[in-house]
């Protein structure tokens, strides 16, 4: 039940997160992936991903992400059946970053 949940919240926060226009964020891609509920639904994780900008517009990401978040929550309480809708955390997901880094450092391309 808790995997069917957090799918649910992941797609339509996903979706909802496309519709926000983010100033200054022209070329940069910016992802969910993952969402962790807790087992009563009441709070959520949400890891983002987001590729390319620099450390400071990836800050500014979040904090207007921060600012959109009651409207996700009541877009959430609006779509899906959950009681209460839970409160989000957004948390950047540093997983795919990492990875690459892995690998141009084993290509040999890294410092």
């Amino acid at each position: 039940r808790l995997t069917r949940a957090n799918e649910l919240l992941k797609r339509e926060i996903a979706a909802e997160i496309n519709r926000i226009n983010f100033p200054g964020a022209s070329g940069m891609l910016i992802s969910v992936t993952e969402v962790t509920a807790s087992v009563d639904l009441r709070n959520a994780t949400v890891g983002i991903s987001i590729f390319g900008g620099n450390a400071g517009q990836r800050a500014e990401i979040f904090k207007e992400l921060n600012l959109h978040r009651h409207d996700i929550q009541k877009h959430l309480a609006k779509v899906l059946a959950f009681k209460h809708p839970p409160v989000l955390c957004f948390k950047p997901d540093r997983r795919t970053e990492l990875g690459d880094r892995v690998l141009e450092l084993l290509n040999g391309d890294g410092n």
